[in-house]
């Protein structure tokens, strides 16, 4: 299975954490939010303009800016 982005996902396909990549405190950030190796994610909606898009992982719905999902690599 190829690696990508969690922002290239489409609405509702799953995707598989794999990495975060990424300055510090962003990475820091997602980690302490759940996104850890292993963890399902999937985008749910997206704003009107296009970012921010909301993600659903670990029984949550998080929104997430386009410039930080591109460091959360998933499979």
């Amino acid at each position: 299975m190829k690696e990508k982005t969690v922002n290239e996902l489409v609405l509702e396909e799953i995707g598989i954490v794999s990495k975060i990549v990424g300055e510090e405190t962003i990475k820091r950030r997602l980690l302490d939010l759940g996104l850890i190796e292993g963890t399902s994610i999937k985008p749910v909606l997206i704003s009107p303009s296009g970012d921010p898009r909301a993600f659903e992982f670990r029984g949550s719905l998080i929104a997430i800016r386009k410039e930080d999902a591109k460091n959360i690599k998933v499979k």
